[in-house]
């Protein structure tokens, strides 16, 4: 079964955040090591992990959006693009010292990446 045209954006995208999040957590590990304490890199290695969920679960929303349920599969989508940039971009500034506020806003990615994620399901389960 070929992908439909959207379907074929999310599984880009989805691709595309993973390999952000390879090479995030690898510029963490190598570039960032002898930069930043302990617990600052602990955070970078959570915003890389958090950009790979949501990578994964944007590339199995290329599978639900080719089902009826497409219109679910888009919102899950879009659920979990906005998330996992908000939750991954804050938690990553939070590591590199930017302003404490941010960790007000990170919550509303992981709100996002749930969201999408039980999204996900429903369009499963509806296709």
């Amino acid at each position: 079964m070929g992908l439909t045209p959207g379907a074929g954006r999310w599984l880009a995208l989805g691709a595309l955040f993973c390999a952000l999040s390879v090479a995030g957590g690898a510029f963490g590990a190598h570039a960032l090591a002898a930069r930043l304490d302990a617990r600052s890199l602990e955070l970078w290695e959570t915003a890389a992990r958090y950009l790979m969920y949501g990578g994964l679960g944007l590339c199995a929303v290329s599978w639900a959006a080719t089902g009826s349920a497409h219109r679910l599969a888009a919102a899950a989508g879009i659920s979990l693009l906005l998330g996992s940039l908000i939750f991954a971009t804050t938690v990553a500034v939070l590591a590199l010292g930017g302003p404490r506020w941010l960790g007000a806003v990170t919550p509303l990615g992981g709100l996002g990446l749930i969201a999408g994620f039980l999204l996900l399901a429903l369009a499963a389960l509806r296709s």
